[in-house]
């Protein structure tokens, strides 16, 4: 089942940086921005990071849960989190199976070469486990700004 807006969000368990497994329906009751980025310690991701961390306790207020995705290893999340001093998660979807149920995994062109990886973008998961809410193709300035507003606006 992939995402859909006004359905439920689709469930899933993935690693932590201390190996252990989060799955996203332990955080029924809380707001969820669950958000995918392409790579751990690069020039826009870290900025994006930053931006989340920077307004997390605004977030916290509004008893919203901030989830970062890439598909780097556990180990690389550790230390852009120790690096960045990142006080939310982030998870290894290694095989991109939950990019895929996000329907983030695409096809990408740099410098003329395709490969496939994470399209930029953040989704909003409502207290239920309900989608409420996508941004996709992200361009980080402003971006969780955005997102912060938009949770303001129903909580």
């Amino acid at each position: 089942m992939l995402s859909e807006v006004g359905a439920p969000a689709p469930d899933f368990s993935l690693p932590d940086p201390s190996g252990a497994e989060v799955r996203l329906s332990n955080f029924v009751g809380n707001h969820v921005i669950l958000y995918f980025y392409p790579k751990d310690l690069t020039p826009a991701c870290t900025t994006q990071a930053c931006d989340f961390r920077d307004q997390y306790d605004e977030f916290a207020k509004l008893n919203a849960t901030i989830i970062g995705i890439s598909t780097d290893p556990a180990k690389r999340h550790t230390k852009f989190i120790e690096k960045y001093g990142l006080p939310f998660t982030l998870l290894a979807d290694i095989d991109h199976s939950v990019s895929e149920l996000y329907g983030v995994w695409k096809l990408k062109s740099m410098y003329g070469k395709q490969f496939m990886g994470i399209e930029r973008s953040s989704f909003l998961i409502d207290d239920k486990g309900i989608l409420v809410k996508e941004w996709r193709k992200v361009k980080v300035a402003n971006h969780v700004s955005d997102v912060l507003k938009y949770v303001q606006s129903i909580s």
